[in-house]
């Protein structure tokens, strides 16, 4: 590709289905709150493009006056079975661990609750590289607002021409492209590499290895 990625100084990441696996954790967690109020009607297909708004904007637009508790029972069934069905994504910590101690800039940011964030973190045992974590209760507005971008871009004192966001959903992508940054996909993506390829990444991860090529960080 043309881009030049060598001023590239910071890494931003979104977290589930990026950094951690927790695709299971987020289809069981609808499925059991959909299937409560609308028995048998709801597929595995058919939550998958609930993956990456906020679960206002998802339940909001299915039932507006259950909306409050709906958010409620899908966030304790995701809480009592968090540790069980998130998992890790091969070459992810052995990459992250690189980007810092390369002297990267490296941050999250999430449209998940922050509590939630940092129980994914853990587990992973990816806290211990990020100094720099933004989660939806930071911001007013969400991904694909540049709002979480550029907050995160500021706790980190870096620029929007000098630092990459790296995602597995159309919010991400949107999200760098409105904030200015260069953008990176991933292939591993629940939703399907060629669905996710429609919104022009300037970058497409076979592996999370692959962004240590990308800014230059190979080598190291």
């Amino acid at each position: 590709m043309s881009v030049n990625t060598k001023a590239i100084d910071t890494i931003l990441f979104d977290l589930d289905g990026t950094l951690i696996d927790t695709n299971d954790l987020i289809i069981n967690s609808f499925l059991h709150t959909l299937d409560r109020y609308y028995p048998n009607k709801y597929t595995r297909d058919d939550v998958l493009p609930f993956m990456g708004p906020t679960l206002v904007e998802t339940f909001g637009s299915i039932s507006p006056e259950n909306m409050d508790e709906m958010i409620r029972t899908y966030r304790t069934f995701n809480l009592a079975n968090h540790d069980l069905l998130v998992k890790e994504f091969t070459g992810v910590f052995e990459t992250v661990r690189r980007l810092k101690e390369g002297g990267y800039k490296i941050g999250i940011v999430t449209t998940k609750m922050h509590d939630v964030v940092l129980k994914g973190m853990k587990l992973a045992k990816l806290d211990q590289f990020f100094d720099v974590v933004v989660a939806l209760d930071h911001v007013s507005n969400a991904k694909p607002d540049p709002e979480p971008i550029l907050l995160a871009l500021e706790q980190l004192g870096s620029k929007p021409e000098t630092a990459i966001m790296v995602g597995d959903n159309y919010h991400d992508i949107l999200a760098g492209q409105n904030a200015g940054t260069k953008t990176a996909g991933v292939a591993w993506t629940a939703k399907g590499r060629d669905y996710l390829e429609k919104f022009e990444p300037d970058f497409m991860l076979e592996s999370m290895a692959d962004i240590l090529d990308i800014v230059g960080a190979g080598g190291q």
